[in-house]
């Protein structure tokens, strides 16, 4: 009987809203009857536990793109139009793509190639680069050294500098970073200088705030118009998401 009565109950419980059952109604005999059954039948049927972790995942995943949505929407203009960070693609493009990026993260080494190919094979999207170095003393001499660049030298030289700090198979340190302004026809020393002052302080600090506001904590990281990309995506994804987008707009 007893049984019968906690199996009824259980079905109760899973199949009706939470206040059409109350176990507070059931006596201490039946209340423990009622978890043992409810223990058993998991315990028998634990594909109903991964199914119930797996609509919870969805249901934080959804959470955590309308926030990100939100996120990004907050920021836009900071994102797409700063005054200071590169933009490079197709500065007129439809579309705007911005990449947080660290020149040691391997991810952001991974995903260089296929953004280049994303950006040349579409020809339409706008893309800005956030210099944002948070994995050591080499990204922050590199992000440094990037950012120099373009100050002093202008957004070809600095795209130059880019592509291959992100390639650079040696440490990023000082005399790897001399060898490589000596093989763009750059004057190092210059460079150095303009690396420690505020100028280039001041853009770091600036994207390390806005990524704070977005709470964006890894690299790389992209932001498609209202989209937050976090992590690594291979081109094909990359693709569907623009797609995507242009046909939303």
């Amino acid at each position: 009987m007893m049984r019968s009565l906690t199996a009824a109950a259980l079905a109760a419980g899973l199949a009706a809203p939470a206040a059409a059952f109350d176990l507070e109604a059931l006596s201490d005999s039946e209340r423990d009857a009622f978890r043992a059954e409810v223990r058993a039948y998991l315990l028998e049927h634990p594909e109903v536990l991964m199914e119930a972790i797996g609509v919870l995942e969805q249901r934080d995943q959804a959470a955590q793109a309308a926030s990100d949505v939100d996120l990004a929407r907050a920021n836009l203009e900071e994102l797409q139009n700063d005054g200071y960070s590169f933009v490079g693609g197709n500065p007129d493009g439809d579309v705007t793509l911005v990449e947080f990026v660290d020149y040691r993260c391997g991810y952001c080494r991974r995903a260089h190639a296929e953004v280049e190919e994303l950006l040349a094979s579409d020809g339409n999207i706008r893309f800005v680069v956030k210099e944002f170095p948070i994995l050591g003393e080499g990204s922050t001499l590199s992000s440094q050294f990037a950012i120099a660049v373009k100050q002093l030298h202008g957004d070809a030289a600095y795209k130059n500098v880019h592509d291959a700090l992100i390639t650079l198979r040696s440490d990023a340190d000082e005399p790897s970073l001399r060898r490589l302004a000596e093989g763009f026809g750059l004057e190092a020393d210059e460079i150095f200088a303009r690396m420690g002052s505020d100028e280039v302080a001041d853009e770091i600090n600036e994207t390390r705030a806005l990524a704070q506001r977005l709470q964006i904590t890894g690299t790389p990281t992209f932001v498609l118009e209202d989209q937050m990309l976090r992590g690594y995506l291979p081109l094909e994804q990359m693709q569907a998401f623009v797609d995507a987008v242009r046909a939303e707009g």
